[in-house]
């Protein structure tokens, strides 16, 4: 019996160790090696450091771990210089902990992995004494740029917005953050020289020059940072060993600019009679000289601002057109010999690249930007078309982040029936996961030039999904970043699914309690034998809906009906969800004949037959004004339980009916008023009777462009 209970103890001991061993730790450590024992945290002990330039980040740990600063604590601070940047070993014993790290980066890193190893209420109020299992961690990123790039233009996001997100990624071990400052929306940084171009620019709507795009139609919306609010995000950020990079978008993207000072265009008359006399242009003229003067007063206050190396200028989407209707433009073409629109871009950014220099900044560009000529050797490449251009920009020698759209832009949608673009690719956490240099064609060269990873969210989809809360923004943000921590972190191309599927849902705790609206995977849904159940593996609850009923419940046991397709289920915990699963025929729309007319001419390639055969939009040829109208009449009554008739782009509400209400036939001649458009469209729920036409009517003038999208209805048979 003795030598029983000593086996049995010494099977304890080894499957604690094991466990131990495995913590879910995001990005997984280099090395990882579990101790006897734990460390037990007491509200009397402190935080100590002997390095002034570690005394923030004993302010930052002392607040996480709800105690105090101290001159010897039992958690210390070091740093070592035999460790590299960023990288840092932790050390847990009984009594103390302790993290050196090679830089300031470096013992951020081991913090951010002690908070991991705490319970997960660090990341809001930490309840003591809390214990930490007694271990050495030794690691070191893989990637000195881990980074994420979010566009403030398109979506006006606060300062203490970006403030709450940059602790999201600081707790990742993500370190830089790129600021998509200026774009065709709205120019969001305070320029003192030249500050019409925040307190006009970053406004639009109402009194603005600026077109309301997006969402917000109605009302003069949006902000700017003045320049101490942007030193109070690098400071914050910094602490948190965070880079923030900014991006001023040139020559393209410069519709916001051109709004307020339409100089800046090149010169000629465009037509503007689709518009209704608004300008689209969006480019500077680059044979304007006071285009270059009014540039390097904005380039020398952003290099004044910014203590990071890189500025990023742009470079992408360039309508070259502009050029080549431009009689300026095409005699410095002449000039300089050029014979394609691209070598002008190169020599506008290249003078651009000069002025960067002039204050000790190097160039950042999107991949576009490299094409028509030679910028410096130094200018730092972000690859976002897609795995060819990374490559390409790699193999030329320049230092290349990779983001090609299809893996991370983080905007795209993560299933088909999710919101987001769709443009690039549609995907989850896993693909994101599941990318290696190796598996898409790099060269052993081409890798040497990889600086590392950035994901990216463009915010075009935000304005009109309640920006004022961080909701969208953190469902597709997460889990997709903690697949981008992982892969810009670690040493190996080696790549389980499975395995870190199992240690992000063990993480999901410390997303809760960080308060992350994240995406769940939907339940899993299955039909056999006239049973219909559901089931999730993340801890999350599942709940059940009636789809005829509209009453939602608990899901408990499985469902006996001959109508599975009458039940939805979604999953749910804190804060997260996941998108609605259901059998297919949940989700089966029909495809009546239909035929589209309008008071409005339609485009010459994209017609209303276009529509009309579904899958593809419809354009109009000019923009609406008040009392235009479609309508959507069908060859038979249609007889349904949902109906969706829109005007716009399928992925988010651009050139649509910005104000305007709906009318429904029942019989094709009688029109009934229904309802306002919202975002450009409307939906009619369980309509009484079949339908046989409905009709937008819009009530406001433009949209900002030249015409007006249709989209085919979207149709939900009855239960």
């Amino acid at each position: 019996m003795k030598l029983r209970s000593i086996l049995f103890a010494l099977l304890a001991t080894i499957c604690t160790c094991a466990v131990m061993a495995n913590p879910a730790i995001i990005p997984t450590p280099k090395s990882y090696v579990a101790h006897e024992g734990e460390f037990r945290l007491m509200s009397s002990h402190t935080v100590a450091t002997t390095s002034t330039t570690l005394a923030p980040l004993t302010s930052y740990l002392a607040k996480h771990l709800n105690i105090e600063v101290g001159t010897k604590g039992e958690i210390t601070l070091k740093i070592d210089s035999s460790l590299k940047s960023e990288e840092y070993r932790l050390i847990v014993t009984t009594d103390r902990v302790e993290i050196s790290g090679g830089d300031y980066g470096g013992v951020f890193n081991g913090v951010a992995t002690l908070m991991q190893l705490l319970p997960a209420d660090v990341y809001n109020s930490l309840t003591l004494p809390a214990t930490v299992a007694c271990c050495k961690v030794e690691d070191a990123p893989r990637y000195a740029y881990r980074g994420f790039m979010l566009d403030v233009c398109r979506t006006w996001i606060t300062k203490e917005a970006i403030m709450e997100y940059i602790d999201l990624l600081a707790y990742h071990k993500i370190n830089k953050l790129r600021l998509h400052l200026t774009d065709d929306e709205a120019w969001r940084l305070e320029i003192k020289s030249h500050p019409e171009l925040a307190s006009v620019g970053g406004f639009r709507g109402g009194d603005s020059p600026i077109w309301p795009r997006y969402g917000k139609w109605t009302e003069k919306w949006g902000g700017y940072y003045t320049q101490a609010d942007m030193r109070e995000i690098i400071a914050y950020a910094k602490v948190r060993n965070i880079e923030v990079i900014p991006e001023i978008d040139l020559p393209g993207h410069s519709l916001a600019m051109a709004s307020m000072h339409p100089e800046i265009l090149c010169n000629y008359t465009p037509d503007l009679e689709a518009s209704y006399g608004y300008d689209t242009r969006s480019a500077f003229c680059v044979a304007n000289e006071n285009n270059y003067t009014l540039l390097h007063d904005i380039i020398r206050e952003v290099c004044l601002l910014f203590d990071t190396k890189y500025i990023h200028i742009g470079g992408d989407e360039v309508d070259t057109s502009q050029w080549k209707l431009c009689p300026d433009c095409k005699a410095l073409m002449e000039k300089l010999e050029y014979t394609e629109p691209e070598q002008l871009q190169a020599y506008f950014m290249c003078r651009i690249a000069d002025m960067l220099s002039e204050y000790g900044k190097k160039p950042a560009v999107w991949n576009e930007a490299i094409d028509g000529g030679s910028l410096p050797s130094n200018t730092l490449v972000f690859g976002w078309m897609g795995v060819k251009e990374c490559r390409a920009s790699a193999a030329k020698g320049y230092k290349t982040i990779v983001m090609p759209g299809q893996y991370f832009y983080f905007d795209m949608k993560q299933s088909k029936r999710e919101p987001g673009h769709d443009w690039a690719a549609i995907f989850d956490w896993s693909k994101t996961y599941g990318l290696t240099l190796t598996s898409l064609g790099f060269t052993a060269e081409e890798c040497k030039n990889v600086a590392g990873f950035e994901a990216s969210f463009f915010s075009e989809a935000y304005a009109s999904r309640t920006p004022e809360k961080a909701d969208f923004l953190q469902y597709q943000t997460f889990p997709r970043m903690l697949s981008l921590s992982e892969i810009a972190w670690q040493s190996s191309d080696s790549r389980d699914k499975e395995v870190f599927y199992k240690k992000m849902t063990k993480h999901y705790a410390r997303l809760d309690a960080m308060g992350v609206v994240y995406r769940l995977m939907p339940p899993k849904v299955t039909f056999e034998n006239g049973v219909l159940s559901a089931k999730s593996d993340d801890g999350s609850m599942i709940y059940v809906r009636n789809a005829v009923t509209g009453v939602e419940e608990v899901y408990s046991s499985a469902i006996k009906t001959t109508k599975p397709e009458r039940y939805v289920f979604v999953s749910r915990r804190g804060k997260a969800f996941s998108p609605e699963a259901a059998v297919d025929g949940y989700f089966r729309t029909l495809k009546p004949q239909f035929t589209i007319t309008s008071s409005m001419p339609q485009h010459s390639s994209m017609t209303f037959a276009k529509a009309q055969g579904y899958g593809r939009l419809a354009r109009t040829a000019r923009t609406c004004n008040v009392g235009d109208w479609v309508q959507f009449t069908f060859a038979q009554p249609v007889d349904c339980r949902s109906m969706q008739v829109a005007t716009g782009n399928f992925q988010l509400p651009r050139f649509i009916f910005e104000q305007g209400y709906a009318e429904i036939s029942y019989d094709g001649v009688e029109f009934l008023r229904a309802g306002n458009l919202e975002n450009g469209m409307y939906i009619i729920n369980n309509p009484p009777r079949p339908i046989k036409a409905i009709r937008l009517v819009c009530t406001s003038r433009g949209n900002g462009a030249k015409y007006v999208s249709i989209q085919p209805p979207t149709i939900y048979p009855k239960l």
